[in-house]
C-alpha cells in the first residue's frame, strides 16, 4: 500500500465523513425535538404563565437574577425560588410571600444589595409567580447544585 494519501482516497474520506455527520446531525435534531415535544407535553405553558414571563422580560429581572443558570449573577438563581418560598409543601403560602416579598422591595438592609419597588399590579405579581412556578417544574438536571441558588 503506498504512503501518500491519494487525490481518490482523500475524497472519499471527505464524502464518507460528510454522510456519517450529516446522519449523526439529522439523529440529533430529531432527538431534539422529540425531547422537547415530551417536555412541552408534560409542564404545559398557560395564558399566565406567557403572561408572567413577559412581565419578567418587561422589567429586565435577567438583568440582575439568573434563570436556570441564564442572566447576570448580582441576585439570586429564581429556577428555584419557589421551592426555595416552600411551594411544594404549601403552595398557597408559597405564593402569598413571593408577592410579599416583591411588594416589600427594597428591603433597606444596610449592606445589602437591593430589589427596586417595580409597582406590579395584582394580576401581574400573580402572573410572575405563576411563570417562576412554571420554571421550578422544570427539568433542569439538578441546577442549580444548591436549592439556595
Amino acid at each position: 500500500m503506498s504512503e501518500t494519501l491519494t487525490k481518490a482516497a482523500a475524497r472519499n474520506i471527505f464524502y464518507g465523513g460528510t454522510a456519517f455527520f450529516f446522519v449523526v446531525f439529522v439523529a440529533l435534531t430529531a432527538h431534539s425535538v422529540s425531547t422537547a415535544n415530551d417536555i412541552a407535553k408534560a409542564n404545559p405553558v398557560t395564558a399566565s404563565v406567557a403572561a408572567g414571563k413577559h412581565v419578567w422580560e418587561k422589567n429586565a429581572c435577567i438583568d440582575c437574577h439568573t434563570l436556570m443558570g441564564e442572566g447576570a449573577y448580582y441576585a439570586p438563581e429564581l429556577g428555584n425560588v419557589w421551592v426555595r418560598f416552600g411551594g411544594r409543601e404549601d403552595a398557597s403560602g408559597a405564593r402569598e410571600a413571593l408577592k410579599a416579598w416583591m411588594k416589600g422591595q427594597p428591603s433597606g438592609i444596610e449592606g445589602r444589595r437591593q430589589m427596586p419597588q417595580f409597582n406590579l399590579t395584582e394580576t401581574q405579581l400573580n402572573d410572575l409567580v405563576d411563570f417562576l412556578k412554571w420554571t421550578s417544574e422544570v427539568d433542569t438536571q439538578n441546577w442549580p447544585p444548591k436549592v439556595s441558588g
